[in-house]
């Protein structure tokens, strides 16, 4: 690891370590907090640990509620980091398998197409998908989505304490060549475990670059 990369890793890793409050949910457009600050966004099919990791990524054990039902979270969620605020932390609705009537989950791809589409202050997007699974026909669409809204984005597996090793490499390998067939997707793919905190530290980092950009 470089001098600089160093640096970054240890000032993500006080800064995670500070001020983290939830600020407010916004259900339309219209409640989004002023655009006073960068932000990063995460978005995952249900149930792919978004919240999990959202807690493993700030230190905390409950800043974002993991709920064993799918499609919990139906607004956008605005964490603040820092002290004064140096960014936000969004948490975006799941999408996927979400146990709601087809009005309401459309109402959500909306939400969630617009702010993509029209925020200026997001700095970056995380699109979580599930080591066990890789990148699903739904993961694909949102990333469709990210390209045709020229939002750029990384593209995070999760819970990759699930499954052994060599198919972890297996999974990564095709998530990679995923990623090289979308214009706005960064070629790096993360490797986190949540609960074994694996490679939480070096997306902490990745974080704090996107923001300092």
């Amino acid at each position: 690891m470089s001098e600089d990369a160093e640096d970054l890793a240890e000032r993500a890793g006080k800064l995670f370590s500070g001020r983290v409050d939830f600020l407010k949910s916004a259900p339309e457009l219209r409640f989004l907090p002023d655009p006073t600050a960068a932000e990063i966004a995460f978005c995952g099919r249900s149930n792919v640990g978004k919240s999990s990791l959202l807690n493993a990524l700030t230190g905390r054990k409950a800043i974002a509620r993991a709920s064993v039902t799918p499609g919990r979270t139906q607004e956008l969620n605005f964490f603040e980091v820092g002290e004064p605020t140096l960014f936000r932390l969004v948490d975006m609705p799941g999408y996927g398998f979400a146990k709601a009537p087809p009005k309401i989950v459309a109402k959500w791809k909306a939400l969630v197409r617009d702010y993509l589409r029209g925020r200026q202050v997001l700095k970056r997007t995380l699109v979580l998908v599930d080591a066990r699974h890789g990148p699903k026909p739904v993961d694909i669409e949102m990333m469709d989505m990210l390209d045709d809204a020229a939002a750029s984005y990384r593209v995070v597996l999760t819970k990759a304490d699930k499954i052994k090793a060599s198919e972890l490499a297996e999974v990564l390998a095709k998530t990679q060549a995923e990623a090289r067939k979308h214009s706005a997707a960064f070629p790096e793919v993360h490797v986190t475990s949540a609960e074994k905190k694996m490679g939480i530290d070096e997306l902490r980092a990745a974080v704090l670059g996107d923001v300092e950009l």
